[in-house]
């Protein structure tokens, strides 16, 4: 963390003092914090703190020396650092006509060279992010039709109006969703002799079960496998086990889905009197869900790293990992504490 600053003029300032702020800059991006916001508060231009990085890329600590003049001019210089970052924190590879979205070393070294004529080993590229305060994230990838303000508005307005209604009724609220698993899906890696490529021997048919199912924030959970479809008589069926096991109106938020829509849906919601409320979350937009962590968790966990054999062998593994996970109120409870799912834990 660092402390605001009024704009000032480095000239004014003893070697020291000046050594020292380029110090905290530096570290401060290091650690995460945009130039841009550490420039600002450092009271500082935002060009000088791109040349301190390049010194300090160029020699390390020693560099950022006041009272030190001269040395090698640094293979980047503070306007390559400044489009270096902003390409990596404000676009993608597929803005630059790659056929990529997502930024690796080898790609970004490609775009450096291209741009500045300087070739960057894939060691010293990955130097260059990490002393940019960047590092290696699983993105969250978002339908490009998804409406920014209607999501604003569900964690502004809609969500809370749902918890309040809750709060006044006595009720809890679950999110709910439906998923298929097929036998076809692995995932996982094991080890094998560098340069052969490990064969895991499984059946050439190819088969699905399909799941409901709803979570909420105490860490319960509710599911029902599906033979067939997940059209409205399924939903309702599920709608009716998941409304019995429980002693409070039920406020269950679900997306859009046709299924979740219909008319045979409504008129059952209808018939409850109150006891049952549903509501949908905005268009594109299974991040918002927490109950799509249970499917990753299923896949990823599960049956995505085990042999399937038929379809009996795969509901079982499906419904031996879901009551496993039923067990564990702590796992489902993580699902609310994800960037996206926070809101609503």
């Amino acid at each position: 963390m660092i402390t605001r600053m009024e704009k000032q003029d480095t000239r004014s300032l003893t070697y020291s003092e000046l050594t020292e702020l380029r110090r905290r800059a530096v570290l401060a991006v290091q650690q995460g914090e945009a130039p841009k916001t550490v420039a600002r508060v450092l009271g500082v231009h935002e060009m000088s703190l791109y040349r301190w990085l390049a010194l300090y890329r160029n020699g390390g600590w020693h560099r950022l020396d006041a009272q030190k003049r001269g040395g090698r001019s640094p293979k980047l210089d503070a306007a390559m650092m400044r489009w270096v970052y902003k390409a990596v924190t404000l676009g993608d590879p597929g803005q630059m006509k790659m056929p990529f979205v997502l930024w690796s070393s080898k790609l970004l070294a490609q775009a450096i060279r291209a741009k500045f004529g300087v070739t960057l080993s894939k060691a010293s590229v990955c130097r260059l992010l990490h002393q940019l305060g960047l590092s290696p994230q699983r993105p969250l990838w978002r339908a490009y039709q998804r409406d920014p303000a209607a999501v604003e508005r569900w964690l502004k307005r809609r969500y809370p109006a749902i918890k309040a209604a809750a709060k006044r009724t006595g009720g809890e609220i679950w999110f709910g969703d439906e998923a298929g698993v097929r036998s076809d899906a692995h995932s996982g890696t094991t080890w094998a002799p560098v340069g052969h490529t490990p064969v895991v021997s499984t059946t050439g048919g190819r088969f699905g079960l399909n799941v409901i199912s709803a979570v909420n924030r105490k860490g319960a959970f509710r599911f029902m496998c599906v033979d067939g479809k997940v059209n409205a008589e399924a939903f309702i069926a599920f709608l009716k086990r998941l409304v019995a096991g429980s002693g409070r109106t039920v406020h269950l938020v679900v997306d859009g889905h046709p299924t979740h829509k219909s008319v045979k849906t409504r008129r059952f919601v209808a018939s409850l009197k109150g006891r049952l409320r549903l509501y949908f979350l905005p268009g594109y937009s299974p991040d918002l869900n927490p109950d799509e962590l249970v499917w990753n968790n299923l896949k990823n966990h599960g049956t995505g790293r085990c042999v399937v054999t038929g379809p009996d062998q795969l509901r079982r593994l499906v419904r031996g990992h879901l009551l496993a996970m039923q067990k564990r109120p702590a796992l489902i409870r993580s699902f609310y504490h994800s960037p996206s799912t926070e809101y609503a834990a």
